[in-house]
Parts: C-alpha cells; structure tokens; sequence
C-alpha cells in the first residue's frame, strides 16, 4: 500500500456539494440559489465601522486569542438581553473564525475517538465531518414535515442514544428546512440529554432570522445552562458572511476544551471585523425586527411564486432557505436544472444519511430582481 492508498477520515466526503453547484452555477451563467450568502452587503455603519478599526489601526495585527474584549463584552451583553442567559465574558465566550470553526473546535475538544454524536437530519454538511475529524461517529434523527411543521420523533432520538453517545448537536432555526424548534421539542431534546449527561451543541447562526414562532435557546431550559454550548455568528445577522466571525458561549470547563482546540486551528483571525461587530451587537432591537422583516419578504415572494408554478412547497418558519418537493430523483432534478432552466438549487439529499432524494433547497436571501428572474426562467421550464 502507498502512502497515496492509505484511507483517511475524509475520504468519504470528497467536494462539497456547494463548490460543485457554484462551478456548475458558472459553466451555465445561471442564477446561483444554491449557496447561501446574500448578494447585498450589511448595512453601511457595520462596514464603516470596519474600515474606521483598519485606519485606526485596531485588529490589523493579531488579536487576543480569545477574542477582543469589546466583542466578547458585547457577545455577553447579547445574551443577557436577548435571553436572560449570563456569561462571563472572559471565561465563558470565545470568539471563533465563523460558526464553522466554532463547530469544529467543540466537537474536537469535547469528543474523543470512539465517542458518538446526534445529529438531526437533513443536517448542514460540515457536522458530520466535524464529528469524523474527531474520530468519532455520527448517528442520524430525522426531521420530518408536518402539519405543524419539521420536527422528530422522540422515541427515534431515544433509539440514537447508546452507551457512547457524548454530545447531541441541535441546529435551531435549522438550515436546510427553516424549522424553528419550540419549547416542548427542545424540553424533549434536553430530557434526555439530562438522562443520559450528554452535552449539547446548540447552533443557532439564525437566531435573528425567524419568521414565525420565536427562537428558543436550549441553554435557558431547566438544567441546561452548565450542559449547553452555544454557537452563532454575524455572518447572516448582518450579511456579511465573508468576514467569519462566529462565537461560542459555554460554562468556563467547557469552553476551555474549545479554546484549547481552537488555538490551534487558525490561532486567531478577522481582526478589524471583530471591532466592527462589537459595534453592531450593541444596536437596538428595531435592527433585528427589520433584518426578519426585510428577509421574510423575500421569502413570501419566491414561495408565493414557486406555488404559483405548481411546486410544492415546505415554507421555512426561519432561515435562507425554501424545500420544495419535487417526487423523486431530486439529485438528478438539480444537476439538470442549470441546463434546462438556468437556475442552481441543491439536493437536499446531500445534507441526510437515509435514502431520502425528494427534496430541494433554494436560497431566497438574495436581491428581489434576482428572486423574479430565477422564477421567471423556471417558470418557463414548467411551461
């Protein structure tokens, strides 16, 4: 056996779907609703106050590894308003490159080989590598949709718990669907992680972008605080997904096995941006209320108008994301889709470990005139 042969934790994943839909995206000159990034940047204070940080100097050289002061203040002070959660923000809060590495970094340093992690399915495609990266292993529930909703059923998650199970790792609102946990599902989740001292690894990047129903953190659930660690980020808040930068806010043992890992990945990063977001954390609510409002438009746009050309539809409650359920094959219906109606979705059969292949994912967070465009070009497909 070479070197070359020799298998590794990745191999199973090879190319990410969503480099392979953007080239597609590309080779086709289609309209790409398949990655999830605005086409619009944030607000011009946020990206002023960016610039102002380089000028002045602040954050063009290596930050504290843990994150500026001003920021993980600001992250802290975010908690306890929105929440009632408190962290120290010295002990408690890290600042991470993106929610991604945050992700990475927890699953790294609280896991070890051997250990198994639950997920919730269809699930966004860097937990499972995560979680291989650790050499640990993976056991799927699966979300459902329904009357009320995507949601799971708890005797399934019963079934997923065994004897190395470590960690539980919850996604609400939840990305692909939209799905926006409540307190009775989260009541059941923090049930038996409680049974069973698993901890749980809550991301919830889309925190602000709920439509419908309210966000819910499991860390505010009784007993969860010390067994919770929290992820989220600017990127979609505030429409600047480029600038990763992601945090994590967990009881001091815990995030000290993140810090530990994280210092090792990228040592630190987005320097000017970190100052920039300590700024925009301190806006008022009306900010938030607005940036749901504005995307909740463009959601009701493009659904409306997918139901109009006869799809069938999941309406997100929350999230970038619109499900359509297209019978079967949708894999196959995707990587049809630049050719024969110049637009780029993404098999949701990528984001699950069961044989499921009937639904697809666009992404709405995009300019209204592109959103009339991709529904005109696939309106004439259908026509």
């Amino acid at each position: 056996m070479t070197p070359s042969d020799r298998p590794a934790r990745l191999d199973a994943f090879g190319t990410t779907i969503f480099a392979e839909m953007s080239a597609l995206a590309v080779a086709t000159d289609s309209i790409n609703l398949g990655q999830g990034f605005p086409d619009v940047d944030g607000p011009s204070a946020i990206l002023e106050a960016a610039v102002r940080a380089i000028r002045e100097g602040r954050g063009n050289q290596y930050p504290p590894g843990p994150g500026i002061p001003e920021l993980r203040h600001a992250i802290a002070a975010h908690q306890r308003q929105h929440y009632g959660l408190a962290f120290d923000p010295d002990s408690e809060v890290l600042v991470t490159v993106g929610a991604t590495e945050a992700l990475a970094a927890s699953i790294l340093g609280l896991t070890q080989p051997g250990d198994e992690v639950v997920l919730f399915e269809p699930f966004y495609d860097s937990y499972p590598a995560c979680v291989a990266l650790a050499g640990a292993e993976h056991r799927a529930v699966t979300l459902r949709p329904g009357r009320g909703g995507w949601t799971f059923d708890q005797d399934e998650l019963r079934q997923a718990i065994t004897s190395r199970t470590r960690m539980i790792l919850l996604n609400t609102p939840h990305n692909p669907t939209g799905a926006v946990l409540g307190r009775d599902e989260l009541s059941r989740i923090a049930e038996v992680a409680l049974e069973h001292d698993l901890i749980v690894v809550s991301d919830e990047v889309y925190e602000h972008l709920v439509f419908e129903g309210a966000h819910v953190p499991i860390a505010t659930l009784p007993g969860m605080a010390e067994r919770t660690v929290t992820i989220s980020s600017a990127g979609k808040t505030f429409s600047v997904t480029g600038w990763k930068v992601g945090w994590v806010c967990a009881p001091a043992g815990l995030l000290a096995k993140v810090r530990s890992v994280k210092q090792f990945l990228t040592f630190v990063g987005s320097g000017p941006f970190q100052y920039a977001i300590a700024e925009a954390l301190q806006w008022s609510g009306d900010f938030y209320v607005e940036v749901a409002a504005a995307l909740r438009a463009k959601r009701d746009l493009f659904v409306n108008g997918l139901v109009e050309l006869g799809y069938s539809v999941l309406p997100p409650r929350a999230g970038y994301f619109a499900t359509i359920d297209v019978g079967d094959d949708a894999e196959a219906w995707c990587r049809s889709l630049p050719e024969r109606a110049g637009v780029v979705a993404i098999p949701s059969r990528v984001f699950y470990d069961s044989d499921i292949d009937r639904y697809v994912r666009f992404a709405f967070c995009k300019k209204v005139d592109v959103l009339d465009e991709a529904l005109a070009r696939l309106g004439k497909m259908s026509s």
